[in-house]
């Protein structure tokens, strides 16, 4: 019998660590649960990761569906999901050159450092979770904080670089907090904040899955305020719940997930990519712009599960060693991370909802998908939080009939009292909670202790879009296992879990 401590896992490994082994699953162990495995041959248990009760299991090739369905049969388990990767969301690299950052002027970013006096403060922490960041590149190297390498085990998180990784994680340094202190060079959206590298995906630009949740925890635990993950995978909601797990626990603790809605072309509304489609109070998910405001052909969008747009397009950045231009929801997404960075930096209570509704209901406005149809403004979204207008929180949502949302209101004061300017479509109560009654749109007013008002954005009555899994899953979409015979097999297993009505 073992618990979750690395001591056990240990002896477990050693007791295990002969045989050979093919594919490797995560499973989580129930809360003060112990369970064994040492009746069942073929397993290893590589790894631990405490933080979310998580271990990593190696499991022989032969008879794999049984041996899976039986490890989720032990009482201990709560579920098993295959240590799937997570990739690095770019373009094809464009040729390296050094031209006009016009991303900088077009979301207004030198204006905003003007009216602020700073460009960001040390104190605020992005951690930047990716290939790993080159901290000893000029433009970097003065915001540079102490991180971790998870893909090698080791505390060197440096940017290595291949045909598959042209230093996808320096770019989004770059973009996030370049110093621009050297003649020729670039400068970030937050020059002035810090940065934590975090590599866990290789010089391919790919991760596992377990090493991608240990750099959340990471980030968490060693004072990041924002994680930018520039990264994912298109796997079912089941598949990915212990990343969703992991998103949770950052958004819990306050720190403000920011992630790339994907360059598939595809609606998120409606096919489940991961972390992107993790949805709690302190995240952010971000859609792609080009210089004329338009939506490339390659961005993920969506209503529901995109929230607002940013330059990613031909944008020029760090590189490991040089500069260069790079293009994708990954470049999009540090855009944003900086932003919420810089507006932190001038007022560090603000909630991640708080700063989304902030940049939104100040953001230009735009033809692309997303939950504002807007693309971010750092000018105006910084005049918003220093003259600490009102704002309704969330400031643009789309909801399930017959689900409630609770709403309320960034610099109110006192009580406040709510309207819905449609309440056949949807009705709100005096503490702020919307009851979506039918499909439709409307919008939300919000009047404080004090008269001042404030509207929402469009909030919109909708159905959930019907999406299912990424690509290999199974029909429906839940099943975690990457073929149809292992979910059948675990139903027989448990016929409580919940895909197998689905089978």
């Amino acid at each position: 019998m073992f618990k979750l401590t690395k001591i056990a896992f240990f002896a477990l490994f050693l007791a295990f660590g002969s045989s050979v082994f093919a594919a490797e699953y995560v499973a989580k162990v129930k809360p003060g649960v112990a369970f064994t495995l040492d009746q069942i041959e073929g397993y290893s248990v590589t790894d631990i990761h405490a933080e979310g009760s998580l271990i990593l299991v190696s499991i022989d090739a032969e008879d794999e569906p049984f041996k899976v369905a039986a490890m989720l049969a032990k009482e201990g388990v709560e579920y098993v999901v295959p240590n799937f990767k997570l990739h690095r969301l770019t373009k094809a690299v464009s040729p390296s050159a050094l031209k006009e950052q016009y991303h900088i002027a077009k979301v207004r970013a030198e204006e905003a450092w003007g009216l602020a006096g700073h460009k960001g403060k040390k104190e605020i922490i992005v951690a930047v979770i990716d290939t790993g960041v080159d901290y000893n590149h000029e433009v970097l190297a003065p915001n540079m904080v102490d991180g971790y390498d998870f893909a090698e085990n080791d505390d060197d998180p440096m940017d290595k670089t291949s045909a598959q990784n042209p230093g996808h994680g320096t770019h989004c340094a770059g973009i996030v907090g370049a110093t621009g202190d050297v003649d020729n060079s670039t400068i970030g959206i937050a020059p002035g904040i810090s940065m934590m590298p975090i590599r866990f995906l290789d010089e391919r630009g790919s991760g596992d899955l377990m090493n991608g949740i240990k750099a959340i925890d990471y980030a968490i635990a060693n004072g990041a305020k924002v994680i930018s993950a520039s990264w994912g995978a298109g796997v079912s909601e089941s598949q990915a719940k212990p990343l969703i797990e992991a998103v949770k626990r950052a958004s819990d603790a306050g720190v403000v997930f920011v992630a790339a809605a994907a360059n598939d072309g595809k609606n998120n509304d409606k096919v489940s990519m991961y972390p992107a489609n993790a949805r709690f109070e302190n995240t952010i998910t971000v859609a792609a712009s080009d210089i004329s405001d338009k939506k490339p052909s390659w961005s993920n969008y969506g209503r529901a599960n995109v929230d607002i747009a940013a330059p990613g397009h031909e944008i020029v950045s760090t590189l490991p060693g040089k500069y260069g231009t790079l293009s994708g929801t990954s470049m999009a997404t540090p855009v944003i991370s900086g932003t919420v960075a810089f507006l932190l930096s001038e007022n560090p209570e603000l909630s991640g909802a708080q700063v989304l509704s902030l940049m939104q209901t100040s953001a230009a406005k735009v033809d692309i998908e997303t939950a504002c149809k807007c693309r971010v403004d750092v000018a105006e979204a910084y005049k918003a939080v220093k003259e600490e207008q009102m704002t309704v929180v969330p400031a643009a949502a789309s909801i399930e009939p017959g689900s409630t949302k609770v709403f309320g209101a960034a610099f109110a004061n006192g009580d406040l009292s709510f309207e819905s300017t449609n309440p056949e479509v949807a009705t709100i109560a005096e503490d702020g909670t919307l009851t979506a009654v039918k499909e439709g749109e409307l919008k939300i007013k919000v009047t404080d202790a004090q008269g001042t008002s404030a509207e929402s954005l469009a909030i919109y009555i909708a159905k959930k879009g019907s999406g299912g899994g990424g690509p290999g899953n199974p029909p429906g979409g839940e099943c975690p296992f990457p073929d149809e015979a292992t979910c059948k097999i675990a139903c027989d297993f448990m016929p409580t879990l919940p895909w197998c009505s689905l089978n």
